[in-house]
């Protein structure tokens, strides 16, 4: 079967022609390619992988059926049917050299979520620069707990799917939606919800305007009877949506959104209570189970794409009350001592702060920021944003910066951070290892005190060790 995104002259592989053969995924470490091995393996397909190094994913895929090896190697397709790979896997990785070699059909991640979404006619993106994951896993849980069956397929863990992806029965399919490598351009969906439009992924952006049109063209794959859900309160998002001539739901604080909330209170905590509005009509009183303004908005969301799903607006409130997040976005890991640990996947400037204004609020003694920058060309593209986005925590500690699919340039490093961080006033140290950054926490942390690890790469790693070290002191 040929498989033709709608506007490209693109031609690749079907999932479904391959139903019996084993399917191998490179990278299959990553938070949404060990997602879309679980589905495969729950749908009948033999898989196996390859990634660069041990990971708690790649045990949980392993559990689950999936042969892994660590390390590529050419002789691991051997015998494949398909080799899938996500996009930061590039052209010489000697696995894919090796299943061109052989005439293997290899198709990117984007391609796979898109073809197994085909078939629901309800197929549902979630796209935004941030709040993706939150949101997806908020709609997912209303779903799930309100009886439509959903499939799921999320960025993240969420324990009411028991992990980042579910195969469902019913006619709904939930993902998030990426921009990153315009892969959010290979779904097909029927319902679209956007969340924001932002500047990142400039390494394969020119500008946010290049951004914005491309979440454009993400919208337009929207048949006439869809639905485009956004928020209405960035003019970016309205604007786009705006263009389209199927349906259109705006939510936002705004009252003209038709989603909107009044009387909101927050609490010392910074946990939102608000009446949710739609129109002039009040649905219900909303307390929220996570904390943070930017979770009201992502609730909002969840809320505005449930209720054109079918799910009454009460009842996604009582799921949503219940919502108390998903794996790495304030996570609690720890207390020692009197020192409580967390963690946090935000890696833009903006989602570390909004992750801090959260932990600031919570902190009895002194907040800890403990960043870990993800990519070189993030790093050089939002480097200004990065010298004042922990402001708010009394100390700051920068590891080496997360490579992740990239090289080193050699010119760029987080010492370099540090001391611009150092010029805007804030005391920050860089202490490059997890040895180093665990030494130096432990060294200075006392009772009462917050540290708050943020990063998407492997800093959740140092919140392990630093639990595997207390467990070891017995």
């Amino acid at each position: 079967m040929e498989y033709r995104q709608e506007g490209e002259n693109v031609e690749v592989p079907h999932i479904r022609d391959h139903k019996g053969q084993r399917i191998h995924l490179i990278g299959i470490g990553g938070s949404s390619m060990s997602g879309l091995a679980e589905m495969l393996m729950e749908e009948g397909y033999p898989v196996s992988g390859s990634d660069r190094d041990e990971g708690y994913l790649i045990a949980q895929v392993r559990a689950k059926g999936a042969e892994v090896f660590i390390g590529h190697r050419a002789e691991n397709v051997h015998g494949a049917g398909m080799v899938c790979y996500s996009a930061a896997i590039h052209p010489d990785n000697p696995e894919r050299r090796e299943a061109e070699r052989l005439g293997i059909p290899t198709l990117e991640r984007a391609w796979l979520l898109g073809q197994l979404m085909e078939g629901y006619p309800k197929a549902v993106g979630i796209c935004g620069a941030h709040g993706k994951t939150t949101t997806t896993s908020m709609l997912s849980q209303m779903l799930l707990e309100g009886g439509l069956d959903p499939a799921i397929h999320i960025g993240g863990q969420l324990d009411a799917i028991g992990g980042s992806t579910r195969v469902g029965h019913g006619d709904i399919f939930v993902a998030e939606a990426c921009e990153f490598n315009r892969s959010f351009l290979r779904m097909k969906p029927t319902v679209a919800l956007v969340m924001n439009i932002d500047a990142d992924h400039l390494d394969c952006y020119r500008d946010i305007d290049e951004i914005e049109e491309t979440f454009g063209q993400f919208l337009r794959l929207l048949p006439e009877d869809g639905i485009a859900i956004g928020n209405g309160d960035d003019p970016r998002v309205r604007r786009q949506i705006e263009k389209l001539s199927c349906r259109k739901v705006f939510f936002g604080i705004d009252p003209r959104n038709d989603w909107h909330p009044e009387n909101t209170e927050e609490d010392e905590r910074g946990y939102f209570s608000f009446d949710l509005m739609h129109g002039p009509e009040k649905k219900a009183r909303v307390r929220m189970g996570v904390p943070g303004q930017f979770n009201l908005m992502n609730a909002l969301g969840a809320i505005a794409a449930a209720a054109e799903l079918g799910l009454p607006a009460e009842k996604a409130v009582e799921s949503l009350e219940r919502f108390v997040g998903a794996h790495r976005r304030f996570e609690k890991t720890d207390e020692i001592d009197g020192v409580e640990v967390f963690h946090d996947y935000g890696h833009n400037p903006a989602e570390m702060r909004n992750a801090l204004s959260i932990a600031r609020k919570r902190c009895k003694g002194r907040l800890w920021a403990v960043m870990q920058p993800h990519t070189f060309s993030r790093v050089r593209s939002l480097f200004d944003d990065y010298l004042t986005c922990t402001k708010i925590a009394d100390f700051t500690l920068v590891t080496d910066i997360c490579a992740a699919r990239e090289a080193d340039p050699g010119d760029l490093n987080s010492g370099m951070l540090v001391d611009g961080m150092r010029k805007n006033g804030i005391d920050a140290v860089w202490t490059p290892s997890f040895d180093d950054t665990e030494r130096y926490l432990r060294a200075h942390w006392r009772a009462g005190d917050l540290v708050l690890t943020m990063g998407c790469g492997d800093i959740n790693m140092l919140n392990a060790q630093i639990h595997a070290h207390e467990v070891e002191k017995g």
